[in-house]
């Protein structure tokens, strides 16, 4: 009933949003070409997108488009003819016979679209088109859009688990005495009079809330770094008036780089680069142009989140940004309530960057300081097929799980050779929360389903509960699910602590001295409390 009354909060939209309905499960986006031209003055767009794809199941009496209030869709040009639509909110149905096309053909739609697109109040996390300027007054123009979606600003089919198998071609038409920067490998620039246009393009897949642009009085230099698979072509584009101090913050890239290829494998797209690119919002992990917002400067806009001190050791945005390179730009997420998959691994991966320079007491200590910030409000993992991301526990708390797996394993080698079979086996694909959950289980070969049931699916965080009588200690878990159960290494007084596995049920365990003190040394999520 719980689950029930919580899906009465989803509307149609929603559904059109979040599920793979009758508009989008016949067809598969293979490349997209998008061409955009901005007008900073009126604070409006226009331009086209052009869609290949391939005909991949039974086709249904229309296709659906998702674009966004206020932006109007103009006209739909497929096999040389105007097709009609109409609108439903955000979505537009396109009625053609497309089932007249052979399946596994591929098919070419071109649309037109205009309008004056959402504005963002508070991007990253309240998506759209950030308007802005710099401190010379010259216009800075970005875009934000995940939870909001790619549809604010451009026709697509804006769901994760469809991402342009071939890449895809961005173009930027703008003021000619600004630079427009977008994913993927400069292309070509052509000015005419005081505008210009200019192309970038990816050669990999990418998921469409990582599409991206930046606009502005921007300058940048190159540098080659020697990973795992050759050299890496990097860019790092400032803000004029800040290449100085950006040139020395950015220098945190290849310490990224050399720890996360050590964890996790090759940078997953050597094919398209790396850039990291000054934005007017905090930041944002558009893949090949990370955004950066942090102020130059370590922690997360100057403090730490785990309230040790160690966050500051390190610049939080380029750290974190960059992690999800691996993981939800390369291993995306089908549905976005399986987005623990994208926040818990990269929040994690924090702590693994602290462990590669720092050492592992510092990462330990690092990442369960993150705890205290989860907030149990509602499960990790959302409703699907109604575009919910479940809640923000999804950092925080799902790295705590991948931490708790780690501490399960007990064999810090296995347990980095998993990470990068994991990049292996889902490089550059969109996997669902359970196909993550069984890969997870198959590795290392535990009984992994109950912690995924209690920090994935429940509120509840696992409580100790301990009473003594004399000599005679008797623990168990309480607030948990089925079959969880938890290493816990419990100290006598100064004697040798001993480990004892403790489940549901209640245990007994005899003790040396009817006196002595006891404690319990874990490093897990849960809670401990004396019952009489």
């Amino acid at each position: 009933m719980l689950t029930a009354n919580a899906l009465f909060a989803f509307n149609r939209q929603d559904s059109l949003r979040g599920g793979n309905g009758n508009g989008r499960n016949w067809w598969d986006v293979q490349y997209y070409r998008l061409y955009v031209s901005l007008n900073d003055q009126e604070r409006s767009i226009a331009g086209s997108t052009t869609i290949v794809f391939k005909i991949s199941g039974r086709v249904s009496d229309s296709m659906q488009i998702d674009l966004q209030e206020p932006l109007q869709l103009d006209s739909a040009v497929a096999l040389g003819e105007s097709i009609p639509f109409t609108r439903e909110g955000n979505v537009f149905w396109l009625k053609h016979p497309f089932r007249k096309q052979l399946q596994g053909s591929q098919q070419t739609l071109k649309l037109y679209y205009h309008g004056i697109p959402k504005a963002a109040r508070k991007a990253p996390w309240d998506g759209g088109l950030v308007w802005s300027k710099d401190a010379n007054g010259n216009p800075w123009v970005a875009v934000a859009c995940q939870g909001t979606g790619a549809s604010c600003w451009w026709p697509c089919k804006d769901i994760q688990s469809d991402e342009p198998d071939q890449g895809m071609k961005i173009r930027l038409s703008g003021p000619s005495d600004l630079e427009a920067i977008a994913n993927g490998r400069f292309g070509s620039r052509l000015r005419t009079g005081n505008r210009q246009q200019i192309d970038w393009e990816t050669a990999d897949p990418i998921n469409n809330y990582d599409v991206t642009f930046y606009l502005g009085d921007y300058v940048h230099w190159n540098e080659d770094y020697q990973g795992e698979k050759g050299p890496l072509h990097l860019i790092f584009c400032s803000l004029r008036d800040n290449e100085a101090i950006a040139r020395k913050q950015f220098k945190e890239v290849t310490r990224m780089l050399s720890a996360f290829e050590y964890w996790f494998g090759p940078y997953p797209f050597y094919d398209d680069g790396y850039k990291i690119v000054e934005a007017p919002y905090l930041g944002m992990e558009h893949q090949s142009a990370i955004a950066y917002g942090n102020g130059y400067q370590n922690g997360y806009q100057g403090k730490d989140r785990s309230n040790t001190g160690i966050g500051l050791l390190f610049d939080f945005i380029v750290v974190h940004e960059s992690g999800h390179e691996w993981f939800g730009n390369s291993i995306t997420a089908a549905d976005i309530a399986d987005n623990w998959i994208h926040e818990g691994f990269t929040t994690y991966a924090e702590a693994l960057f602290v462990e590669y320079w720092f050492g592992p007491d510092k990462a330990r200590a690092y990442t369960m300081g993150q705890w205290a910030n989860i907030q149990n409000d509602v499960p990790v993992q959302g409703h699907y097929g109604v575009n919910d991301d479940g809640s923000s526990d999804k950092y925080d708390k799902a790295a705590a799980m991948i931490h708790t797996i780690r501490e399960l394993m007990h064999d810090d080698t296995k347990f980095r050779q998993m990470l990068r079979t994991m990049n292996q086996r889902f490089y550059h694909k969109q996997i669902t929360g359970a196909q993550m959950e069984s890969f997870l289980k198959e590795f290392t070969g535990l009984p992994l389903q109950p912690v995924f049931d209690q920090y994935l699916r429940s509120t509840d965080i696992p409580v100790l509960e301990w009473k003594r009588k004399r000599k005679t200690l008797s623990v168990r878990f309480s607030h948990c699910a089925d079959g969880f159960a938890l290493p816990v290494r419990i100290h006598e007084g100064n004697a040798a602590a001993q480990s004892v596995t403790i489940g549901s049920n209640w245990q007994e365990l005899k003790l040396k001295d009817a006196e002595s003190s006891i404690s319990f040394e874990h490093y897990f999520l849960i809670k401990e409390n004396q019952v009489h």
